[in-house]
């Protein structure tokens, strides 16, 4: 139930992200929006799926290039900790461009880095607003 609610926040962060910045947009294929019935539906899809691929990513890969990057992270005091999560966004997008539903993103600077602040912004409000449950 953890994993699902994560993928949910994801997806909103990922939702917020694209509707604030104009250089990132999710697309779905035409065969995909006829198959589940409409734009919203293939939508909503969209947003769950690169919200799946995501979390996954940042599950995968985001602790080793974590422990790869210390050096520089301790150096710049955390800020490059922004920068690898610019670098996991960028690799769900380059992921999901073989998979009829995209995460599109046209640049890595200004566009990747502002949707991690604001995909970390929301998750974090989100942690807020749903707290994890208690481990006993």
């Amino acid at each position: 139930m953890s994993f699902l609610l994560r993928v949910l926040v994801n997806a909103l962060a990922i939702w917020v992200a694209a509707w604030i910045l104009p250089g990132m947009q999710l697309t779905a294929d035409p065969s995909v929006v006829s198959a589940v019935g409409g734009e919203t539906t293939a939508s909503v899809l969209a947003y769950l799926f690169v919200g799946l691929v995501f979390g996954v990513v940042n599950a995968i890969v985001r602790p080793v290039l974590t422990i790869l990057s210390l050096p520089i992270t301790c150096l710049t005091l955390g800020l490059f900790a922004i920068v690898v999560n610019a670098a996991m966004l960028w690799l769900t997008s380059w992921l999901s461009s073989f998979t009829p539903l995209r995460l599109e993103i046209d640049e890595f600077f200004w566009t990747a880095v502002l949707a991690t602040l604001i995909i970390g912004v929301v998750s974090l409000v989100m942690g807020w607003v749903v707290p994890e449950r208690e481990r006993r």
